[in-house]
């Protein structure tokens, strides 16, 4: 027991895991993701000065994200697939703050769950709690621009901002494994061929669910919705 506990072994867990990126790309997705993290702390900071009762409701997005990230069904080699849980987070309280509760939800699978890695860290979160928050919040705020039903913006969101998270792992994977003759576009076409397979009723899953759980809030947590300008007040009755 003591020798397994001490010789670590590469896991084929969550997002990519520890170990398969080279140094360098470690190192360039770590810089990207840090200035989102940044903005994402300050963005924290201003929800929750401006409402303190605001923390209970960030630490159920974070909960929420954990729990479904951590659902994972083996992928390809190095990677697997499931649902992300960032797009109600983002949706709730914006793509940056997302930023920082994403992290930490990688981090802690991450130390806890063998899930990921240390390394691949910054990798992870670029394309989880970076690249699919800020996708779920366009495509949400788009979707109200442009008339449609809350429950169609929040699904679309949803949905959406996990696809293009694994759009963006496949890329990562595509720029640090290139292929032996066509270069990082085959390898591209590789990587999200195979993702898209388990991908995408991965994705259409997550987003019937947030907008089950979106509707649960709606229903206790009216007041909340409104104050985050969610939901404005005159369309308070339409999420059913």
């Amino acid at each position: 027991m003591l020798l397994v506990i001490a010789v670590p072994e590469n896991a084929y867990a969550m997002h990519i895991m520890e170990g398969y990126l080279p140094s360098l790309w470690c190192g360039v997705w770590y810089l990207l993701t840090l200035p989102f993290f940044i903005l994402g702390l300050i963005s924290i900071n201003k929800t929750v000065g401006l409402n303190p009762k605001m923390k209970m409701l960030i630490a159920f997005a974070g909960a929420f994200a954990f729990a479904l990230s951590a659902l994972k069904l083996p992928s390809v080699t190095g990677s697997c697939s499931h649902p992300t849980g960032v797009g109600l987070g983002a949706i709730l309280f914006g793509p940056a703050a997302m930023a920082v509760l994403g992290s930490i939800v990688l981090l802690f699978q991450a130390l806890l769950l063998a899930h990921g890695g240390i390394t691949t860290l910054g990798a992870n979160a670029f394309s989880m709690a970076v690249v699919g928050p800020f996708v779920a919040y366009g495509v949400y705020k788009l979707c109200r621009r442009l008339g449609t039903p809350l429950w169609l913006a929040v699904f679309s969101g949803a949905a959406l901002g996990d696809l293009l998270t694994y759009i963006t792992t496949s890329l990562q994977l595509a720029l640090a494994i290139p292929d032996a003759t066509g270069g990082i576009m085959a390898s591209f076409n590789k990587f999200a061929a195979i993702f898209a397979v388990t991908q995408i009723p991965l994705a259409v899953s997550e987003g019937l669910l947030t907008v089950l759980v979106f509707n649960l809030l709606y229903n206790y947590n009216q007041n909340e919705l409104v104050e985050l300008a969610v939901i404005p007040e005159h369309l308070q009755r339409e999420v059913r």
